[in-house]
């Protein structure tokens, strides 16, 4: 398999406007998602966790009741890449379904 080819968050977020630069310099891409419930984010994270698998990229997050922090680069290109952009978009689709804000 062929290295990712860096992107760079600026370019990512042009497609993505709920989700934000990670600050500090670090080329990385963040959300916060926000569910009903305990049950919803475990169901978001489970969808997302199976499309990860597929696509071999998994992000950086954290859980806390019903949030869900993401934080996505991909370690490889060290940055922001196109697998980052599939994975987001996914994660957007996958909430939306679930009606987080």
């Amino acid at each position: 398999m062929s290295r990712p080819v860096k992107i760079g968050a600026a370019e990512a977020l042009k497609g993505l406007p709920a989700w934000s630069a990670v600050e500090g310099g670090r080329d990385a891409i963040r959300r916060t998602f926000v569910f009903a419930d305990f049950n919803a984010a475990f169901g978001f994270m489970t969808r997302v966790a199976l499309m990860a698998d597929k696509l071999d990229h998994h992000p950086e997050w954290f859980n806390v009741y019903n949030r869900v922090e993401v934080t996505l680069a991909t370690h490889d290109a060290d940055g922001v890449t196109e697998l980052d952009v599939t994975l987001a978009t996914f994660m957007d689709q996958a909430a939306g379904d679930l009606r987080a804000k």
